[in-house]
């Protein structure tokens, strides 16, 4: 089967360790199922495995690709999701310290087929194409369990999203609107900014530019270079749900007085559960919210589509079809 895969990883110069090449289709163990994708969609953590983070060498060679959606053996329509937790977890498999995403141990969904749990496969609504499905499974997954689940955000409310460039923040700003809240944004980039009002951003500002008031909750993707204003610009009792940190994990300002003063809720917040993915592809139907799609090129062309995306030259996903 053709896949998009590596070998050896690069630290320096990442695309050289892509290969997209044919790979043997996969044996389906007891209680796992296989999916024949439709549709594939490409995420940052495909780029950081070619460097190898969290992608061992002993891990290799390994299939990219957390996100899909296709048809499983009895022709039903799925979504593959991605967080797979060890057998005898039960609960919330965000929690199982065991957890791990397609691509890091078991083999992922840039290709023809995929094998994953059964517990794993949600039904895929008629109502959402097949690269609109491929999309949900790791950002605006992620995105909905920091709004709804974490932060427990409500109508009515305001929302700051820091750093609106990137996806999850692309599909915070677009569940948010649609739940009725009020989403502002921060970028450094104007182009950005501006994109941030066009997918439903009521407002969008500077990175660290002092807001018109305080807000109910920050979406926090950023990490260190925006963590002081995360902070300033909560209401007392205010929450900051955090899900990452690009710029680095070490604030050289903790804001720790402000944080216990004011009372302050930090919430960590890691993709999401199936149910939630259910969830989240009903709302959309509901909503009418689809996501942004940026390019679409047939698995063939993968390279392309990795090149785009590490240049940053991407509003919107990456997604690739067969």
């Amino acid at each position: 089967m053709l896949a998009a895969f590596v070998t050896r990883t690069d630290a320096d110069d990442p695309l050289s360790a892509l290969q997209v090449a044919e790979r043997p289709a996969p044996d389906v163990p007891e209680g796992w199922a296989r999916v024949r994708l439709k549709a594939a969609s490409l995420n940052h953590h495909d780029l950081w495995s070619l460097r190898g983070v969290g992608l061992p060498d002993e891990r290799l060679p390994m299939i990219l690709g957390c996100d899909g959606a296709g048809l499983d053996d009895d022709g039903n329509e799925v979504i593959v999701h991605a967080v797979i937790s060890d057998p005898d977890w039960k609960g919330d498999e965000t929690l199982d310290p065991r957890r791990s995403l397609l691509s890091e141990l078991h083999q992922g969904a840039l290709a023809d087929e995929v094998i994953v749990p059964k517990s794993n496969l949600v039904p895929k609504p008629a109502g959402l194409s097949w690269e609109e499905a491929a999309c949900l499974p790791t950002a605006w997954l992620t995105a909905y369990r920091m709004l709804f689940t974490q932060g427990q955000v409500l109508p009515g409310q305001t929302i700051l999203v820091q750093g609106a460039g990137g996806g999850v923040a692309t599909a915070l700003i677009a569940l948010g609107r649609a739940a009725g809240v009020r989403v502002w944004a921060t970028s450094r980039d104007e182009g950005k900014r501006t994109r941030a009002v066009q997918l439903g951003a009521d407002r969008a500002f500077e990175s660290g530019a002092r807001l018109p008031e305080r807000v109910d909750a920050v979406m926090e993707t950023v990490g260190a270079a925006t963590w002081s204003h995360s902070v300033k610009s909560l209401k007392s009792g205010g929450a900051i749900v955090i899900c990452g940190a690009t710029s680095g994990a070490a604030p050289k300002n903790a804001e720790l007085n402000r944080i216990f003063f004011l009372q302050l809720r930090v919430l960590g917040s890691t993709m999401g559960t199936r149910e939630e993915l259910g969830r989240l592809a009903n709302f959309l139907l509901t909503s009418g919210v689809r996501p942004r799609i940026d390019t679409v090129l047939p698995l063939e062309r993968a390279r392309e589509g990795f090149e785009k995306l590490a240049s940053g030259d991407v509003v919107g996903k990456v997604v690739f079809t067969r």
